[in-house]
């Protein structure tokens, strides 16, 4: 059974904000995820396990501000989750693309728990660190090199990061560079920043899926929607955070590549510090997965379910006050073509996408609809995405057609 999510407090060693009127940010996110079987279609493409281990993960956030929180999460973990110490450094310009020297000459910041360097979380909760005096720029790259004394399991991941990490041997996480080190193409524990101390602009979450998450973005280069969302904040002044909670095969009504929307509304959206508004970009996965390798033994999705599943979302979001965008479904006409998941596609699938995105459109049920399907689609075969946008896969736009998204999702904020 999975376990709710908590923040344990200092008498676990955990520290929360030390001031209660400090106003904080989500200014990058990855979502966590449980793992999976090996029977799934798709690999983790993690390790089984790590001992004695350093991981460094670059992140690039949205906001900047005076001080910084990190957050390292054992949300699925079945066992406690032990971090012999943790560092925050400023990325090195060679980090954007993968680079093994993540982080500059500048001496790593180190991450307190509680004013302890290392802290033991226990299974299905979070550590929060001691906020740090790290003054950061708005769209700055950060390095967070986190030490793994003993035998852990990887339990609490995110799948897919778009972002080269590395892992090393040994405690290094005050080394400079990290030659030898082997590539990660995940993400390990690490969740949050949080930043405060400078325009509070607010939180946008984004609760996606495989769209959301980047995938036939360019790895290393933060190309996704959200991240192209954060840019035109900045240069129009704004210091509003956004969060990306996209999780690949991420699905409205059921779980496996992450839980249902419902189950993990309350951790990646209500919980996020400064939270303002949620655009919602689920869906695609409700409909495409039935009858696919992904389900094959699931039924076809109808849309009148898929519907009451975003009336739920919307019901959460307005009982805490936030406001709640809904985004249509892009075309994915021959998605996955070639591949042993090509089932995804079909007309009778995408009828019910067409009849979601009119209710999506029409309903008035959300506060606002960012129409992705329009920006995306090509106008003269509208069940596909338009060839510019489409990043080779008829399913995942390429960095043309996030940044297209990002600029609609921006005149609806």
């Amino acid at each position: 059974m999975l376990k709710t999510l908590t923040t344990i407090g200092f008498a676990a060693a955990v520290a929360l904000p030390a001031v209660a009127e400090e106003q904080w940010q989500t200014s990058w996110y990855a979502a966590p995820q449980p793992g999976w079987d090996a029977g799934f279609a798709l690999p983790t493409n993690i390790p089984l396990s790590l001992q004695d281990q350093t991981v460094r993960e670059t992140l690039r956030l949205s906001a900047g501000g005076q001080r910084v929180r990190v957050v390292l999460s054992n949300r699925y973990g079945t066992e406690p989750l032990v971090i012999g110490e943790a560092r925050l450094a400023r990325a090195a310009a060679g980090a954007a693309a993968g680079a093994s020297h993540a982080i500059t000459a500048a001496p790593a910041g180190v991450l307190t728990f509680g004013g302890q360097r290392s802290v033991t979380v226990p299974p299905g909760q979070q550590a929060v660190s001691d906020a740090l005096d790290f003054s950061v720029r708005p769209l700055e790259r950060l390095s967070v090199s986190t030490y793994f004394p003993q035998r852990t399991l990887p339990s609490t991941f995110h799948w897919g990061a778009q972002q080269t990490g590395f892992i090393a041997s040994g405690n290094q996480t005050a080394a400079q560079q990290l030659p030898g080190a082997e590539t990660l193409q995940g993400r390990l524990f690490l969740t949050a920043v949080h930043v405060s101390g400078g325009a509070d602009g607010g939180t946008v979450v984004a609760l996606g899926d495989s769209i959301t998450d980047g995938n036939g973005s360019t790895p290393d280069h933060d190309r996704r929607w959200p991240d192209y969302l954060a840019r035109l904040a900045v240069a129009r002044g704004a210091n509003a955070s956004v969060a990306n909670a996209g999780i690949s095969g991420a699905r409205v009504l059921a779980d496996r590549m992450g839980e249902r929307a419902a189950a993990r509304f309350e951790q990646d959206v209500l919980a996020q510090p400064g939270v303002r508004s949620v655009i919602v970009a689920l869906g695609i996965n409700d409909i495409g997965w039935p009858a696919s390798a992904f389900a094959p033994h699931d039924p076809a999705m109808e849309a009148e379910m898929l519907i009451a599943g975003y009336r739920k979302l919307i019901e959460r979001a307005h009982a805490n006050k936030v406001k709640v965008i809904g985004a249509t479904m892009a075309p994915f006409e021959n998605a996955l073509q070639g591949t042993p998941l090509s089932d995804h596609y079909s007309p009778a699938k995408d009828a019910v996408r067409r009849q979601v995105n009119d209710w999506i459109r029409s309903s008035g049920a959300f506060d606002g609809v960012v129409d992705f399907d329009a920006v995306l689609r090509d106008p003269a075969r509208p069940s596909r995405l338009l060839p510019a946008f489409d990043s080779g896969d008829h399913l995942h736009p390429g960095d043309a057609g996030y940044e297209a998204m990002a600029k609609a999702a921006y005149q609806v904020l």
